[in-house]
């Protein structure tokens, strides 16, 4: 990371925008050497320099380096402002000068009530996380081996939560003994994170998350809407609902994104013509949630939903509870486990869900199979290749576009590293000392074993709603029914009472929506989920002023 202007990668405010900005924050003078926040400080205040400079600094491993510098009519922060993650530097007054000072509340006001400056400061922020996530430096270090499931975990949550942060891999990086040894541990130690002075060993995503404010979620929090699930339909929901004034917690078991945010290219979504990741677009729907005060907390699971009144009450698996008027049920569908033995014994150690970056890295110069013949399988397949020796796609059908749209087997037939297997699928995983070594499929010719270490399964869809009430019908493979595929014997046995019927994304409860793959008959794909959590608002504004005329 080179010392610079952070004003490189920045915004410079204009006088007028500085005029304006001014009646939100009060000025401060500061002498050399005063310390204006500390890293890992939460809901520290928008800074923006008037005169003098202002030094910024990121602590590695015990080192404090100077990463930059603010002078003049530049600021401070990064998305973390708006999301309410802590800080990732420090910054302390290089040259005496004077400082407006923003509270992080009235930032967040100026952000929906001046669209220039909001536009100045998301856009700036957004720059600036990614030169932070690019540069992989950051106050977070995870050192852990690139086949361990548990290190794979933590990895995947930091980086589909876009925590900039620094990867040290055990078995290959010489840094990794110095690191164990000054801090009293061992390899065996792993996966460790480091933050600052403190240390997790072995941690839990749960405990991780917690740790830099992924879950900053109060027990008993209020809102007008609970928004279970973040991906493409959740996000969209929590936009629409925020941005037109509701009170908006939403809550994810991983991170926002979904089944989305692990493709590596979207390119048949409107408005993208050279396509967009769908983990760049989970965290820009993300943070255009946040801007509006939508409250995010993951990873956060939900373990039950009961009716309290004209209430609902959402607990969560850690016990938390979350009451509201209306719910929003966005939690998609996740690819099946295929029936075969040890898959969950090579799960993250050669078996995975999603094709992103990460897995490109681990999986670098080998052979991988990859199952599965939509669209996800596709875009995973043409990622993989720009890596991978050879990639060998598996699908039982035999004709590929029966299932995956005609540019991505065009782009796949032409791609000379890449096989095509119809009527193939794996029919057991061949490994040593619990890591992944070859694949036995069967296929037209009987089976065959291919010399792949790595797997990628993109098959079917199961959808993550084991932990609803009976009483909200499902259709005979699980998936939430809404509106008129609901029948009137699922009414009564949920105690529908109101004289209307349910509308189109209404579930057998009233005011309780599913949106998404999660629901019957959902299309399922990214443009038609955001449009189905961006429709749903309105049905739920004209439900609860039905309650509320009802009070009156």
């Amino acid at each position: 990371m080179t010392d610079a202007p952070i004003g490189d990668k920045n915004y410079r405010l204009s006088e007028e925008q500085l005029a304006a900005l001014t009646p939100f924050g009060e000025m401060r003078a500061h002498a050399k050497g005063d310390v204006l926040f500390e890293e890992g400080a939460r809901d520290v205040d928008l800074l923006v320099v008037l005169s003098g400079q202002l030094n910024v600094y990121l602590s590695e491993l015990g080192e404090r380096r100077r990463v930059g510098w603010l002078e003049p009519r530049q600021f401070t922060g990064d998305v973390g402002m708006i999301t309410g993650h802590p800080a990732l530097v420090s910054a302390e007054m290089d040259i005496p000068g004077d400082v407006l000072h923003v509270p992080v509340a009235a930032f967040r006001r100026l952000l929906v009530e001046n669209a220039d400056l909001s536009d100045a400061f998301v856009t700036t922020f957004a720059a600036r996380r990614a030169w932070a996530r690019l540069s992989e430096r950051g106050s977070v270090i995870l050192l852990g081996r690139a086949l361990d499931r548990d290190s794979f975990a933590l990895r995947d949550l930091l980086n589909k939560h876009d925590v900039p942060h620094l990867w040290v891999e055990a078995d290959k990086d010489p840094a990794a003994q110095t690191i164990v040894d000054r801090l009293g541990l061992t390899l065996d130690d792993a996966p460790i994170l480091i933050t600052g002075e403190r240390r997790l060993v072995r941690p839990t995503i749960e405990e991780v998350g917690r740790h830099l404010g992924l879950d900053l979620l109060a027990d008993a929090s209020h809102a007008d809407v609970v928004v279970i699930g973040a991906g493409p339909a959740g996000l969209a929901a929590s936009v629409y609902a925020a941005s037109e004034g509701l009170d908006v917690v939403a809550i994810d078991a991983v991170a926002p994104g979904g089944q989305a945010g692990t493709s590596s290219k979207i390119e048949n979504y409107l408005g993208f013509p050279s396509g967009i990741s769908g983990r760049e677009l989970a965290e820009r729907a993300r943070v255009q949630a946040q801007k509006f005060g939508a409250r995010l907390a993951a990873p956060v699971r939900a373990a039950e939903l009961a009716r309290d009144g004209d209430d609902y009450v959402l607990t969560l698996r850690d016990g938390r509870t979350l009451r509201s008027r209306g719910v929003i049920i966005a939690t998609g569908a996740e690819y099946r486990r295929l029936p075969i033995p040890d898959l969950e014994k090579y799960e993250g150690r050669g078996v995975y869900y999603g094709a992103t970056a990460m897995e490109a890295q681990i999986c670098q110069g080998s052979n991988v199979v990859i199952v599965g013949a939509g669209n996800s399988a596709g875009q995973g397949a043409s990622f993989l290749a720009r890596y991978a020796r050879n990639v060998h796609i598996l699908y039982r059908r035999a004709d590929i576009r029966e299932t995956m749209s005609e540019y991505l087997v065009r782009r796949l037939q032409e791609t000379p590293n890449v096989h095509l297997h119809p009527g193939s699928e794996i029919s057991r995983l061949l490994g040593c000392e619990d890591r992944l070594r070859k694949i036995a499929i069967n296929g037209p010719d009987g089976e065959a074993e291919l010399d792949a270490s790595f797997a990628f399964l993109f098959i079917g869809a199961a959808p993550c709603g084991d932990w609803l009430d009976a009483a909200i019908a499902r259709d005979a493979k699980g998936f939430i029914k809404t509106g008129p595929e609901i029948a009137n014997i699922d009414l009564v046995k949920a105690g529908w009472s109101l004289d209307r019927m349910p509308t189109r994304y209404e579930t057998a409860w009233p005011r309780v929506y599913a949106v998404g793959d999660v629901r019957s008959g959902s299309v399922k794909r990214v443009a038609s989920s955001v449009g189905e959590g961006s429709i749903v608002i309105q049905a739920l504004h004209a439900a609860l002023a039905e309650i509320a005329q009802q009070g009156d």
